[in-house]
């Protein structure tokens, strides 16, 4: 596996990386999400299907979507997607931060954070002003993470709907450097 003590390069995702992101991003939802979501939803998700979807959702992202990928010598270590924040099906000057996720392995090690520093940089200089994320309420490390890195939660909430339940979820936001 790899190295937590080698450096980390932060690049733009290929297709190639859709079988390894689709890992990273599964075992993290049933890493991060458990008791927060119902088991046998996060028990039934497949990363075969997920790197399906991937792929395809890839292809056809088009260049408002930035994938990035954090590589170590050993690979591909984890994964942040950013765009224009979605207001519904409205998309506004704000960006958003649509997922991050880190192999379970390199946790503590520095990839979460520079992931998020290279997608906070590029959306900056987009010229987007804000960047707003959504983070399960019950999430308490990754509400942790944000507000390190300069988010705080704006009061915006709203449910998750997962097999039937509602899964709370709060907006952070950080005003970006210019």
């Amino acid at each position: 596996m790899n190295d937590p003590n080698d450096p980390i390069l932060v690049r733009e995702m290929t297709l190639a990386d859709c079988e390894r992101v689709s890992e990273i991003r599964i075992r993290g939802w049933q890493h991060a999400y458990k008791g927060l979501m119902p088991q046998p939803y996060l028990d039934a998700l497949s990363v075969a299907d997920d790197a399906e979807r991937r792929r395809a959702f890839f292809v056809g992202a088009g260049s408002e979507v930035v994938n990035l990928v954090a590589e170590r010598a050993g690979g591909v270590v984890g994964w942040a997607c950013h765009g224009p924040y979605r207001d519904g099906e409205f998309r506004t000057d704000d960006a958003e931060l649509y997922a991050i996720y880190v192999d379970v392995g390199q946790f503590g090690a520095g990839v979460g954070p520079a992931l998020l520093r290279e997608s906070v940089r590029r959306c900056a200089d987009a010229g987007h002003r804000r960047m707003l994320l959504w983070v399960l309420k019950g999430n308490d490390r990754a509400r942790r993470f944000y507000e390190r890195a300069g988010f705080a939660a704006d009061g915006a909430e709203e449910p998750f709907d997962v097999d039937g339940v509602a899964v709370p979820e709060v907006r952070y936001a950080r005003v970006l450097p210019r």
